[in-house]
């Protein structure tokens, strides 16, 4: 079963920075957690990171949901650049509703200078047929809210000009 989300808006920047701060900054600042998401504390296994078919071990803060430690891992699929990234979240490493992979995308498209066009989709994959309402809950209600939150620490690290991490 896959449920779709997607956010959109508009950054005021160049499309180089739209494009490389949320997959090559500290994603320290992007995943702060929100509700029952725990915030994402570092990443290892990251030296390669950016360059499709790496990947890096995340680290997430305790929660009530989660003991905290090693959470998935990412994975550069594709990365196209100054227009999209497409990223693989996968081995869980607590529940997740029955979900074992989201796929991540980050299209960037320019209107003008310095106005760019953001459009950010997870498609979230689960194997449960009996769980696909709680996963379009889950996706519509909760998943929606938390990518907007991203969307905007990220808008904060553009405009802040916060330095890329990795190439």
């Amino acid at each position: 079963m896959i449920t779709k989300v997607t956010v959109k808006t508009i950054y005021n920047c160049s499309l180089q920075r739209a494009f490389k701060t949320p997959m090559l900054c500290d994603v320290t600042k992007i995943h702060t957690g929100y509700m029952f998401m725990p915030a994402v504390t570092h990443c290892t296994e990251d030296e390669s990171w950016g360059i499709p078919g790496n990947s890096k071990k995340v680290f997430f803060a305790k929660s009530f949901t989660q003991k905290g430690g090693w959470g998935s891992m990412d994975k550069v699929i594709e990365r196209v650049e100054n227009k999209y990234w497409k990223i693989e979240v996968s081995d869980f490493q607590t529940w997740m509703l029955g979900f074992y992979k989201f796929v991540g995308e980050w299209n960037t498209a320019k209107i003008d200078s310095n106005k760019i066009q953001i459009e950010y989709t997870y498609t979230m994959h689960s194997k449960s047929k009996i769980l696909y309402p709680l996963n379009w809950l889950f996706a519509k209600l909760f998943w929606k809210v938390y990518m907007k939150r991203a969307v905007e620490n990220i808008r904060k690290m553009v405009s802040a000009n916060e330095p890329y991490l990795f190439p």
